[in-house]
């Protein structure tokens, strides 16, 4: 959660926010998860609340971002 936390750039609102408020407007979305072999697909909702957010993260957080 610190991880993530620090991932969020300064000028979002979630950048000093709870790891409860993290949890739920970040983690708890649901998503259809499909794996292809070494890489694997996160199909967000339409109406998902920080879409854009949540986008950034995955890329920054990611082993070859």
């Amino acid at each position: 959660m610190h991880t993530l936390r620090a991932a969020i750039p300064e000028a979002h609102a979630l950048a000093k926010a709870e790891f409860t408020t993290l949890r739920l407007r970040l983690l708890k979305i649901a998503a259809r998860v499909v794996e292809y072999g070494w890489r694997i697909r996160v199909h967000l909702p339409t109406s998902a609340p920080e879409m854009a957010l949540f986008r950034s993260l995955a890329l920054r957080l990611s082993p070859s971002g």
